[in-house]
């Protein structure tokens, strides 16, 4: 494996439709429940403030996910937090990439002032929490049955880091 990230660009929004579309399809990892376009990953990976960013993680030439920040909430006060979120092909988890891919994200907030990082993750979702737990994040909300897919309720947790 050759890990890197780049800046997310339209080349790489068809495979990372297809990557999402898989979570929405067939987990509760995401709540979204319809398949997304290329149009619609434009809109959650492309922020209109440039202190938020999105990167497609590559293997070689090939895209293997993508992770990004985005506004915690759209208000002036909320600056120096960051939702983050991360999501890889299924033939690459458990390779140590979403390690990574928090490391790299966590150096370009942190080198442009951003002091929280948030995960909204289903609170089915072990794996999410084990990544976050075992880099320093720590559980501060749990919200029950807050969403349906699959005709049933499902809970979500807040993990959060403090960066500075």
């Amino acid at each position: 494996m050759d890990i890197r990230f780049s800046p997310m660009k339209d080349d790489y929004l068809q495979k990372a439709s297809e990557i999402y579309n898989h979570y929405i399809i067939d987990t509760t990892v995401t709540f979204h429940t319809e398949p997304l376009t290329t149009e619609d990953m434009k809109e959650i990976l492309y922020q209109d403030d440039s202190l938020y960013i999105s990167f497609a993680i590559l293997d070689g030439d090939q895209l293997c996910g993508y992770a990004y920040m985005a506004p915690y909430k759209k208000r002036q006060a909320y600056r120096i937090s960051s939702e983050v979120t991360i999501y890889l092909d299924q033939a690459y988890t458990g390779r140590g990439i979403g390690t990574s891919a928090l490391k790299h994200l966590e150096k370009h907030a942190r080198g442009n002032g951003i002091h929280s990082f948030l995960s909204v993750i289903c609170a089915e979702n072990a794996d999410s929490i084990k990544l976050f737990s075992k880099n320093g994040y720590e559980k501060c909300a749990h919200f029950r049955e807050v969403g349906t897919k699959f005709g049933r309720m499902l809970d979500i947790v807040v993990m959060q880091k403090i960066l500075n």
